[in-house]
């Protein structure tokens, strides 16, 4: 079943179980996808689907960092219960050692050795873990790495 499919099927089971909350945040996500669709001009693939649901989990967390720093409780609550809902429908997201066994050949490869390399590091890294992995995490990651590298 496609991602899409799997959307909408939710979706059908949110509205016939009176889920509001899910609703909405359904009807967001499709509303963003039908944007990629215009933008792209043809039907969104899943991995289409999948960085436009990156973007949405990003949005979210980023959101819950803020409304903690203004102590927004109520609202950190909701962007919480959101992310979560949007995590079921990304990939399995890589733990901390996969990333740091990612990282380590990334940087063999490249032959980074000094946190100023971080650019050639992350283009060489990102497109195999993109959606899979917080992309701040995974900076905070590569910049230890090689900074250890320099020491």
């Amino acid at each position: 079943m496609s991602l899409l499919a799997k959307i909408d099927k939710d979706l059908i089971t949110a509205l016939k179980t009176g889920d509001k909350f899910k609703v909405t945040l359904l009807r967001g996500l499709k509303s963003d996808i039908k944007y990629r669709q215009i933008e792209k001009g043809a039907d969104p693939t899943d991995s289409d689907i999948n960085e436009v649901l990156g973007g949405a989990a990003k949005r979210r967390r980023d959101s819950i960092e803020q409304f903690q720093a203004g102590n927004r409780l109520d609202l950190v609550e909701k962007e919480t219960a959101e992310l979560k809902i949007i995590e079921e429908y990304l990939p399995e997201q890589l733990s901390e050692e996969k990333l740091g066994q990612l990282i380590n050949a990334a940087i063999a490869e490249t032959g980074a050795d000094s946190p100023t390399k971080l650019g050639l590091v992350m283009k060489h890294l990102m497109p195999d873990i993109k959606g899979k992995a917080d992309g701040k995490l995974v900076n905070r990651l590569v910049r230890e790495m090689l900074a250890g590298k320099s020491e």
